[in-house]
């Protein structure tokens, strides 16, 4: 058995003993300011990053019983549950799916002999929500970037006929698009609404060798079989983003000379075109034609999101909610481990920490002389590790009025390795918020910086994400890389981001993750007490897009 720590303590003993802990801070705090107890994010954490929980992997008992001790921290705090019928657990209808086996790839030119593309080296299959079963035989066109971008008068569709035909995109982004728009465009799911959306009926999508370089194609051989996972609508029908283009592929470079056939001469000038910064990439129909069988394992499956609700007490504000969201599952137990070796996912900092932040702010909220005049809702979302699928499915479901959504404040992995004096505020200057971010962050004493890592497009890997598909401005922070913070965050990314040693025995700084407490509360607290309510600034990329004419967080309401 992989539990070890706490292999003769039962999970309702366990429980009631780290809620004694982590209440007993709150009782010592002075009444009123708020200063965060690093003790007490310290406990939460010992909890929540125990073997216990096995990973926190969401549908499984042990995310449930961290769910159940977040709302059993949120009842002593105070909070009036946000969940379903009276409860702080909000229902996530969960379908969980993976490849079933390594599929097929055959690839033909002019009624040619076929080249099996090899599983591993060529090609990693996509699995289907849908379908336990999908072929395809269809022509292949290239499409650069696939990227239709009217406000840059950039359509990579141009003059090409994808309709009944499967797409070849290159994986990512131009270098040269502004980084959270590159994060946006990069994403294979606007890519496959685009291909949708032009009558494809499938995508593929080809690494670069500067991809490969960073994140080699043999490293996600191992991840191949792990589980994705979506939301069921009511009907009972997964929730499929990019429409009925789905994702069939990830082609390796060295895929990509079969998938080219005759026309794999042009990928040298293609590569060197990409990495140009505007990217233009010419498509154009291949020599090839595709024959896909893709075979998909998929089950029903049911996790929670928990809510918790602190009331505004301005009269007519307390109506318009900011949302303090960040993950509590992670990434679960490896599958037949070696004897000895560690098999659990501990997401110590990704993202017992965020939690642990959570939960601290929320107490200074509630500690608080006055309370915020705008409401606030605390919200630890299940299943960001599968796809933002908890988020997805409160903003798509939320237990608020959804037009009364005014802001979400994101606390995701911080890496509190190190006394950081900055932070990355993602998605801050492209609303209202941005001079509260950096008001609130320089009473704490903290400079904002820019992504030092525009290529890993994190604006749309974590929460808020799902907030802005929904026109709701907001914000996530990152601990910067001043200070030693670049060495930090490389070196966890690198030997602890995602595997089972993310755990309580790293040299975690307490006292940081309390700064770091500090500086969302002061963040909320200003939102929450605001004269006016967040909006997109005028013209913004994502307010236009996501956020049009007459919402409530337009510029122009």
């Amino acid at each position: 058995m992989p539990f070890s720590r706490r292999a003769a303590c039962l999970g309702a003993t366990c429980l009631s003993a780290a809620l004694l802990l982590v209440a007993s801070p709150t009782l010592a705090a002075a009444k009123d300011a708020f200063v965060p107890s690093s003790e007490a994010i310290r406990a939460h954490m010992t909890f929540l990053a125990d073997d216990l929980m096995e990973g926190r992997e969401a549908g499984t008992r042990g995310y449930d019983l961290a769910a159940n001790y977040v709302a059993a921290q949120f009842a002593l705090l105070g909070l009036k549950p946000a969940g379903d019928s009276g409860s702080y657990l909000q229902t996530v209808p969960l379908v969980a799916y993976r490849p079933a086996g390594d599929g097929e790839i055959r690839i033909s030119e002019n009624g040619g002999a076929a080249a099996s593309l090899v599983f591993g080296e060529d090609f990693l299959p996509s699995p289907q929500a849908d379908k336990a079963e999908l072929t395809l035989n269809a022509p292949l066109v290239f499409v650069g970037f696939g990227i239709s971008a009217p406000e840059r008068g950039r359509d990579d569709f141009a003059g090409l006929d994808v309709a009944g035909k499967i797409i070849v995109v290159l994986s990512g982004a131009p270098k040269g698009f502004q980084t959270e728009e590159r994060a946006h465009y990069g994403s294979v799911g606007v890519k496959r609404a685009e291909a949708a959306r032009r009558g494809a009926i499938g995508v593929l999508t080809l690494g670069t060798p500067t991809g490969e370089k960073r994140r080699p194609f043999a490293r996600g051989v191992a991840g191949n079989r792990d589980w994705r996972m979506t939301w069921s609508t009511p009907e009972g029908a997964p929730f499929v983003r990019g429409g009925s283009a789905p994702s069939l592929a990830s082609i390796s470079v060295k895929g990509g000379q079969k998938l080219f056939g005759s026309a794999a001469a042009r990928l040298e000038a293609i590569y060197a075109a990409a990495e140009t910064p505007e990217g233009k990439v010419q498509g154009f129909a291949l020599p090839t034609t595709a024959n896909l069988a893709l075979k998909s394992e998929i089950q029903q499956r049911r996790s929670s999101n928990v809510a918790g609700l602190i009331e505004g007490s301005d009269p007519t504000l307390k109506a318009q909610t900011i949302v303090l969201s960040a993950h509590l599952d992670h990434e679960g137990i490896r599958e037949n481990p070696k004897p000895g070796e560690d098999a659990v996912y501990n997401g110590a900092l990704d993202n017992a920490s965020g939690i642990a932040t959570l939960l601290e702010v929320g107490r200074g909220f509630m500690q608080g002389k006055a309370r915020p005049k705008r409401s606030i809702l605390l919200l630890a979302v299940t299943a960001e590790e599968k796809g933002l699928i908890g988020s997805e499915y409160f903003a798509h479901n939320p237990t608020v009025p959804r037009a009364d959504l005014a802001a979400d404040v994101n606390l995701d992995m911080p890496v509190l390795l190190y006394p950081f004096t900055d932070v990355v505020a993602f998605g801050a200057d492209r609303s209202s918020i941005g001079p509260i971010v950096a008001k609130a962050a320089g009473r704490v004493d903290i400079a904002l910086s820019p992504d030092p890592m525009p290529e890993e497009g994190l604006f749309t890997r974590s929460d808020h994400y799902r907030f802005v598909e929904q026109g709701v401005p907001s914000v996530f922070l990152m601990t910067g890389f001043k200070n030693g913070g670049e060495k930090a965050f490389k070196d966890f990314l690198a030997t602890h981001y995602h595997k089972p040693n993310d755990d309580l025995k790293q040299p975690i700084d307490y006292q940081a993750a309390a700064k770091f407490a500090l500086v969302n509360y002061e963040i909320a607290h200003d939102l929450a007490d605001a004269d006016e309510r967040p909006v997109w600034k005028a013209g913004d990329f994502f307010g236009s897009i996501f956020a049009p004419k007459g919402h409530p967080s337009s510029a122009s309401r």
